[in-house]
């Protein structure tokens, strides 16, 4: 909040406040020094493979509740959490000047979102949506985009499922990833390198609901691009 009136903004209701994971993960303690890890047996025969350091894919595999897919240096897993992500979420970015340094995901980001919501009603008495983001890549489409790991108050998804287009067909599977949608908005103005680790997004209406990042992750059975899994190592 100190951060919010310094650049002299402030908060209102129905403000959403969108904040990447890096400075929650850091303040929570979620860094790792390489030099303190000992990789294993399979960390070392997958790092042989892809090329990569043994240490940093023992972090990986203790972040990982399963390998997706390994190919020419990317690790593609799925995070304790349930997200899809490359090298499940450890990164060396924007983390410290020591090469050493990496970061984890948040242990529960919807939870901590929930916790600042609260704590912002009780300091600021303004009621406002909380959305907490990472990068992450996308199949079939070249660049990264920021995405929603944790929120509070906001509703993910918004379905169509059921309603009439413009010409009155029926929608049948139409449904928006709103708070993806608010993550990557406030990407433009955070940027990677700016040092701008949150964005206040004003003026999207919205009713307050009771729900986590979960709601956005695809259930295993339906992804079909897990079923190419190529992990045989």
């Amino acid at each position: 909040m100190n951060s919010i009136r310094k650049g002299n903004h402030n908060l209102i209701d129905k403000d959403i406040l969108v904040i990447t994971h890096k400075i929650i993960s850091k303040s929570e303690g979620r860094l790792v020094d390489l030099r303190d890890i000992i990789p294993s047996l399979e960390a070392r025969k997958i790092a042989k493979i892809q090329k990569k350091d043994p240490r940093m894919v023992e972090i990986i595999l203790s972040e990982s509740s399963e390998l997706i897919h390994l190919e020419n240096g990317v690790i593609i897993s799925e995070t304790k959490h349930g997200f899809v992500c490359a090298n499940a979420g450890v990164d060396t970015s924007n983390v410290d000047e020591d090469e050493n340094m990496v970061t984890l995901l948040p242990i529960d980001p919807s939870g901590t979102a929930n916790m600042m919501r609260e704590e912002i009603k009780r300091r600021e008495k303004r009621d406002v949506g909380i959305v907490i983001t990472d990068t992450f890549g996308r199949p079939f489409r070249e660049g990264q985009v920021n995405i929603a790991i944790g929120i509070s108050g906001v509703e993910p998804i918004i379905s169509y499922i059921g309603e009439n287009d413009m010409f009155g067909k029926s929608l049948r599977i139409t449904e928006i990833a709103v708070a993806d949608e608010i993550a990557s908005a406030a990407e433009l103005v955070m940027r990677k390198s700016l040092r701008v680790p949150a964005a206040i997004v004003r003026g999207w209406e919205f009713e307050f609901k009771k729900v986590t990042a979960s709601k956005l992750i695809r259930p295993k059975q339906n992804d079909f691009f897990r079923r190419s899994s190529n992990v045989k190592y």
